[in-house]
């Protein structure tokens, strides 16, 4: 008798069927309800590996034993004439078909009705489990707080850009004197320049409510800016406007602006000083000296060209030398300009008087005290507490 005859004739074949329908019956009831009663994972992987382990010596046994009406015996010890094998796989196939039918239907049922409803229940879960995810996101953003992204260079002369990026930070610089307002840094809301990535998602990553963009067309002594608010949560205009103007009302523009923004935000904000306006600080009349002073300032942050910064932060105070802001961006160049190689003057001489004369015009400018705190310890016996 062939290997495979002898096979069939202790029904181990039947057997492997049996037991494979029936562990896939199994699998599939339990992988339904399972869930229902909150079992771990593990549980359902588990019972994969046993039912995977159990199906060698399932094998084994039919092929080593026979079912009798006395129990199990061995198959070596029983006589063909009183062998029920062919009873027995007759039961067995029987079995199989019941198993089949019953695997079929099941299978029917959680197709058409039981999975809709899971997939349901699902829908609403991951729907609650997203909206409880913005939820925590949108409380664990200030719902007081604003970034003010790099307006857009829309001037022909591509060189204008300094000039767009210092009309951001000049407005970013108003914002910051808002009380209740918090704004996010130059670093943090310049890295975005010229991204692709919309405005939620910058106001996502930087965690503020608001974001400010822009863009700025200067043409001679003409400037279009274009302006407009943003409320992340909803990705909502709140408020869009542009200005058309003669280069000298840039003050004016900018101070219209800030002021719209923070009327626009100041019921959210709970400003102590809500009625009052924002009031920009131009610090110098004289326009071609203020344009100088935001092109030696771009200079200076980019640390692209300190020696040009140095040059042009020299001609803003000779045109105007009651320019505060201009002597107080001559001290901070002046105070790094040495640590970058460049020696071909004394740079750290210039520090302490630009420093000085910036706080004899306004005492509040914070990078000049920083300046003469650098030339404190450029000192051989450093004063490190006056520092």
């Amino acid at each position: 008798m062939s290997f495979i005859a002898e096979l069939k004739r202790r029904n181990v074949i039947r057997m492997a069927g049996l037991y494979l329908v029936g562990a896939w019956l199994v699998l599939q009831v339990s992988e339904t309800l399972l869930p229902i009663f909150d079992t771990p994972a593990w549980v359902l992987k588990a019972m994969v590996y046993m039912l995977a382990i159990g199906f060698i010596p399932a094998l084994v046994v039919a092929w080593i034993f026979e079912l009798t009406p006395d129990g199990l015996k061995r198959d070596s010890q029983i006589p063909a004439e009183q062998s029920i094998a062919p009873q027995t796989a007759q039961k067995m196939e029987r079995s199989i078909l019941v198993l089949f039918a019953v695997a079929l239907a099941f299978f029917g049922f959680d197709k058409f009705y039981l999975a809709p409803e899971r997939e349901a229940t699902l829908v609403v879960q991951t729907t609650q489990q997203v909206s409880a995810n913005v939820a925590k996101i949108q409380s664990a953003i200030n719902p007081r707080s604003i970034a003010v992204l790099p307006f857009v260079n829309m001037s022909e002369d591509k060189n204008n850009e300094f000039f767009s990026d210092g009309i951001s930070e000049e407005l970013l610089n108003v914002l910051v004197r808002v009380d209740g307002l918090s704004v996010a840094s130059r670093t943090s809301s310049f890295a975005y320049k010229g991204s692709d990535i919309g405005s939620s998602a910058i106001a996502k990553d930087l965690k503020v409510k608001y974001i400010l963009e822009g863009s700025v067309r200067k043409q001679g002594d003409k400037v279009r800016i274009t302006a407009q608010l943003i409320d992340s949560s909803n990705d909502r205009h709140l408020w869009s406007e542009t200005y058309d103007r003669q280069l000298a009302d840039i003050f004016k523009i900018q101070d219209e602006i800030a002021n719209t923004i923070v009327n626009q935000v100041r019921g959210t904000i709970r400003d102590k000083n809500a009625g009052k306006s924002v009031t920009v600080r131009a610090d110098t009349d004289n326009l071609p000296a203020y344009e100088m002073y935001l092109k030696a300032r771009e200079l200076f942050i980019a640390r692209s060209d300190l020696k040009e910064s140095v040059r042009l932060f020299e001609q803003v105070v000779q045109m105007d030398p009651n320019f505060a802001r201009g002597w107080e961006g001559l001290a901070a160049v002046a105070a790094v300009v040495e640590s970058w190689g460049i020696v071909d003057r004394d740079y750290n001489g210039m520090v302490v008087p630009a420093a000085e004369r910036a706080l004899q015009l306004d005492p509040s400018l914070s990078m000049a005290w920083a300046a003469l705190a650098m030339a404190e310890q450029n000192e051989q016996n450093v004063d490190w507490a006056k520092s």
